[in-house]
């Protein structure tokens, strides 16, 4: 059977008992809401100290504090707790003067069961959509914090040093990297420390993912019957992010046509949909990406120089792993903290010296997105509590055997790095069981035992 799902606390609040009765007998019907009632302000407020509803039903006319008065209160004990205010004594002034107030809705008595009903579902679906818009917003801060972005070395330094200066800027920045080095990361981290454009949207286009036809269509939107398969206006990726920020990644794969067109629209800030003739005017701040060196692609006749300038107001230069070697250990440390939560693993607390080393010694062309390939794959395979250097890819290991190779030219070295490999791999398909080992290797018990204290594998069975 699925959990139950929690019932919504509303507290009900008016000096006319026989009118508390009937909204709680209609409340109840739909077996959703847990309510609580009670006759007056003060008493209103006490219970909203000790247990904060979900929505208060309130009315207007009562002794003591008034429901105006009450409902200032609240808000400034929860500004985002809704209030659904009600009067018999219902006039336009009166609603206007609540909703000011920051109330959700009024209703005048006496009012249709169905009219409750569906104002207080309503007020209670709106609450829960602003619970949800704020936590994301704040998830978004804090996922894309500096702090968060992993990196002790120099060149990491130097990379939030120039974050630091550019976050509440509006020029448009360029980050330049490899395939894998966080450059995304990096644009959503400028865009959510933006003051004026955090609560905007942000827009990713993959320049090199869409053909040159789509992609204009794709950032700048179309008309109904520009091209064949057109059967409706579509806002473009610059419209949507009004505002916010567009993402251009690995915009040194577009065409010189289509570079033309962003020329404009960076120079303008407007432009006009495929097959349009309506001037769109957009305030988007744009940072673009690309793994390419766009000064050589100039220099080719492939990327036009005064676009190249234009989007490059602000470069940042984000360092391939291999050139950041210090921030391996930190960076395999947080991927397998995340991964081992993910998978229910938390017991896995910590990667062994021989693993780490091979990490340290491999030279990474994926960069820090192959690392966390490799660690959450790692996390799967580990026996707790660590990672091994058995845990990881072959081509991370075959790094550790040719370093065996290199540093000794021994054909007994050579024979034992088998060996080991082979007794560790057989242990493991057995699951530790010594017979089964044993006849899987054809040799004995006894070799295993001795072999295995030699080479330090473990044996359960």
């Amino acid at each position: 059977m699925s959990p139950k799902s929690p019932k919504n606390s509303i507290l009900v609040v008016d000096d006319d008992k026989n009118i508390l009765k009937m909204i709680e007998i209609n409340l109840r019907k739909e077996k959703a809401y847990e309510i609580r009632t009670t006759t007056n302000g003060e008493a209103c407020l006490k219970l909203i100290r000790e247990s904060m509803p979900d929505l208060v039903l309130m009315d207007i006319q009562m002794p003591g504090i008034d429901g105006l008065e009450t409902l200032k209160r609240i808000k400034e004990i929860e500004q985002f707790v809704p209030v659904i205010m009600m009067s018999a004594h219902g006039t336009i002034e009166k609603a206007v003067e609540s909703m000011k107030l920051g109330a959700y809705d009024f209703i005048s008595k006496p009012f249709a069961s169905d009219r409750l009903l569906v104002t207080v579902s309503n007020a209670l679906i709106n609450s829960s959509l602003k619970k949800e818009v704020d936590e994301l917003k704040r998830e978004l801060k804090t996922r894309y914090q500096f702090k968060n972005i992993i990196g002790q070395s120099g060149v990491m330094q130097d990379v939030f040093r120039s974050l630091e200066k550019v976050m509440n800027s509006n020029v448009t920045v360029l980050i330049q990297g490899e395939s894998g080095t966080g450059k995304e990361l990096i644009a959503k981290a400028i865009h959510y420390h933006n003051l004026q454009r955090a609560n905007n949207p942000f827009v990713a286009v993959n320049c090199s993912a869409l053909p040159d036809s789509l992609l204009e269509s794709e950032l700048f939107g179309h008309e109904k019957g520009s091209f064949t398969g057109a059967t409706g206006r579509r806002v473009g990726k610059f419209e949507m992010a009004d505002g916010g920020t567009i993402f251009l990644d690995e915009i040194g794969d577009m065409s010189q046509v289509t570079q033309a067109k962003i020329l404009r629209a960076l120079q303008e800030k407007e432009f006009e949909r495929v097959g349009g003739n309506e001037i769109v005017k957009v305030d988007t701040r744009v940072i673009s990406a690309t793994n390419k060196n766009l000064e050589q692609a100039v220099k080719d006749g492939e990327f036009r120089e005064d676009l190249y300038y234009r989007i490059s107001v602000f470069p940042i230069k984000m360092p391939p792993l291999r050139d950041r070697r210090d921030d391996i250990p930190i960076l395999a440390a947080h991927f397998m903290t995340k991964y081992a939560q993910q998978e229910n693993r938390e017991e896995l607390d910590q990667i062994s010296p021989e693993g780490l080393e091979l990490l340290m010694a491999y030279h990474w062309p994926g960069n820090v997105r192959e690392l966390e390939n490799a660690i959450e794959r790692a996390v799967v395979l580990a026996t707790p509590p660590e990672i091994g250097a058995k845990d990881l890819p072959p081509a991370i290991r075959t790094i550790g055997e040719k370093k065996i190779y290199e540093s000794d030219n021994k054909l007994s070295t050579w024979i034992e790095k088998l060996e080991e490999d082979a007794l560790r791999q057989a242990l493991l398909e057995c699951e530790g069981n010594i017979s089964q080992t044993a006849k899987k290797l054809g040799i004995g018990r006894a070799t295993i035992y001795r072999k295995a204290k030699k080479y330090g594998l473990p044996l359960i069975k």
